[in-house]
């Protein structure tokens, strides 16, 4: 198997996060319509899925360029806040104000071996002043005298409905509403980690159906001109070795294999899952919940040999 990193950069508000279980779906969309995408085509390939994956997706995370180093903001793994930043010596209070300063360091940041370095935990306007760093200066300005303090803001997009005979707003009853939708800072560049077999696909294929992902619209309201994104490049990483490792630590959402693990740490995510394309329109679109372990989930494996396994 070989690791690739490949570098987005959003053209427009997104509707839902750009997470590997959602984009690894869009992509299975990809490989329904153009069969070439996967050798053998997409049944064949799912088939197979479990014992020998033909792609594997992370999410995508902010990527910081400075200078000539990639530095990568990941989720803060779901440890207990004192083995990531032991409290100081001193009384309870001064103790609990330190653990409460951590819990505020949402992100982590990784260096391009991705080896987890639990000193440099970053909060959210840490994380903005590093991504703006890479700004035009007139991108700056503005940001910064709008308050910006946050990596993704949230805003509440007004819509309306709409009368399809009339094509004008119902009246009455006058029937507007609001969607949350989400930006990224100006400039943002992100990373999206993608371990393929070669044997299925290779990384120009990857990249093709992405494309098309990124000019048709990721998510929801697609149609509405949400989730634009353009590919910018992509290299090849050597796979991570970091001798001594006892743990995995995840960068998209899953579902543990059962009895796999010995010990456990991850924050619960209900995945309210409705099918694509075509299938949205159908008589029920809506998928069954599957419950699964957000980004930052740290296992220990039963199995020594599944610190190596790709």
């Amino acid at each position: 198997m070989r690791f690739y990193e490949i570098t987005l950069a959003p053209r427009a508000a997104l509707g839902t996060p750009l997470a590997g279980d959602t984009l690894f779906g869009h992509f299975c969309w990809q490989a329904a319509y153009d069969p070439g995408l996967l050798t053998g085509g997409l049944e064949a390939q799912l088939a197979r899925y479990g014992e020998a994956p033909f792609a594997v997706f992370s999410s995508a995370w902010p990527r910081v360029t400075q200078n000539g180093r990639v530095t990568y903001a990941v989720r803060r793994p779901d440890l207990p806040l004192e083995w990531l930043s032991p409290p100081p010596a001193g009384s309870r209070y001064q103790r609990l104000v330190h653990l409460k300063e951590v819990k505020k360091k949402y992100w982590i940041l990784l260096e391009e071996d991705l080896r987890l370095d639990p000193t440099r935990l970053v909060d959210d306007p840490t994380l903005a002043e590093l991504l703006l760093s890479q700004a035009p200066p007139v991108i700056k300005r503005l940001c910064r005298r709008a308050g910006t303090t946050q990596p993704l803001v949230f805003w509440e997009q007004p819509h309306n409905t709409i009368n399809r005979r009339t094509l004008t707003t119902s009246e009455p009853p006058f029937a507007p509403y609001t969607q949350e939708v989400h930006f990224y800072l100006p400039e943002t560049e992100l990373a999206l980690f993608v371990l393929l077999d070669e044997a299925a696909t290779d990384i120009d294929r990857i990249c093709r159906g992405l494309a098309r992902i990124g000019q048709t619209g990721f998510g929801k309201d697609a149609s509405l001109g949400l989730g634009r994104f353009a590919l910018t490049g992509h290299r090849e990483l050597p796979l991570p070795q970091i001798p001594g490792a006892d743990a995995l630590f995840t960068l998209a959402p899953c579902v543990p294999v059962p009895h796999s693990f010995t010990r456990a740490f991850f924050t619960p995510l209900v995945r309210y899952g409705k099918h694509g394309d075509r299938l949205a329109t159908s008589k029920n679109p809506f998928k069954a919940p599957v419950v699964m372990a957000a980004p930052g989930a740290v296992f220990v494996p039963a199995e020594s040999q599944a610190l190596t396994r790709p």
